[in-house]
């Protein structure tokens, strides 16, 4: 692949690097604010930050902890 190449999927390749990246930050604030969630949060934080674009989306699917509604 030659810098042009490069050059012309820049503009499909930005968005999905900010998808990517807003996802891995909302994911990791997400895990450091809750209290529990399912399982380690340790093996959450790195299947967050190893496993690119899929793994925020595994942990909001599976690994948060549902919170009880607040009693009035």
């Amino acid at each position: 692949m030659n810098d042009l190449d490069l050059i012309s999927l820049l503009p499909f390749l930005i968005p999905v690097i900010v998808l990517e990246i807003g996802l891995m930050v909302w994911a990791l604030v997400d895990i450091s604010k809750r209290e529990r969630v399912k399982g380690n949060k340790v093996i959450w934080i790195l299947v967050v930050v190893l496993i690119n674009l899929i793994g925020p989306i595994v942990y909001f699917l599976f690994g948060r902890e549902e919170t009880p509604a607040e009693e009035e």
